[in-house]
């Protein structure tokens, strides 16, 4: 049926349909989601890392000694009963960025509230970072290990953390998150 067939009531009720569904579509594109333009992740990481190692001297320490590190400067985490959160970075080697992946989990049980914090991984291992990034979807468990604070604010590697093929450390504005967890989070590569 073309639209000189259809009744001037039925003509209006198709070109609102259309550009509702124009206007449905053109907001999608401009409110950021899906936008994971690499300059400005790369910018939030920098941001990060400087943050990070102002903050926690000790973590310099840790990145020399590691072969890549995975730096997730936003995760954004919210729940009511049910939660989840989501958060953006980059994977970097010998301080150049090699790709680009997001954080993803979900969870069930008593919670209510939001919170926003950054995590670094520090792959230790040649073994773990290859593991890694061959992945199509990677999850942290509970064998990563993560630094702690100490009481001169400083984060800090014990000897059996040191061994660990990966290391986390899981901090926001306010400090370091004790008793955070990475655990369930999946990590995918996108590209930006």
């Amino acid at each position: 049926m073309s639209s000189k067939q259809l009744s001037p009531l039925s003509r209006r009720v198709f070109t609102f349909g259309a550009l509702a569904g124009v206007g449905v579509t053109a907001a999608a594109c401009g409110n950021g989601v899906g936008n994971t333009n690499a300059s400005k992740i790369d910018a939030r990481v920098n941001a990060t890392l400087n943050q990070m190692y102002s903050s926690y001297p000790g973590t310099a320490d840790l990145a020399e000694k590691s072969v890549g590190m995975l730096i997730m400067p936003l995760v954004t985490e919210a729940g009511f009963i049910f939660g989840g959160s989501f958060g953006r970075g980059a994977l970097r080697i010998d301080g150049v960025t090699v790709d680009y992946y997001s954080s993803v989990k979900g969870n069930a049980g008593l919670q209510i509230g939001a919170q926003q914090y950054a995590h670094v991984l520090f792959f230790m291992t040649h073994e773990a970072l290859a593991s890694f990034r061959r992945s199509s979807g990677w999850a942290a468990g509970a064998d990563l290990e993560y630094v702690l604070l100490d009481e001169g604010d400083a984060i800090t590697a014990d000897t059996n953390t040191l061994t660990a093929p990966i290391i986390a450390a899981v901090f926001a504005q306010a400090g370091l998150r004790i008793g955070a967890t990475l655990e369930g989070s999946k990590y995918t590569r996108i590209i930006p």
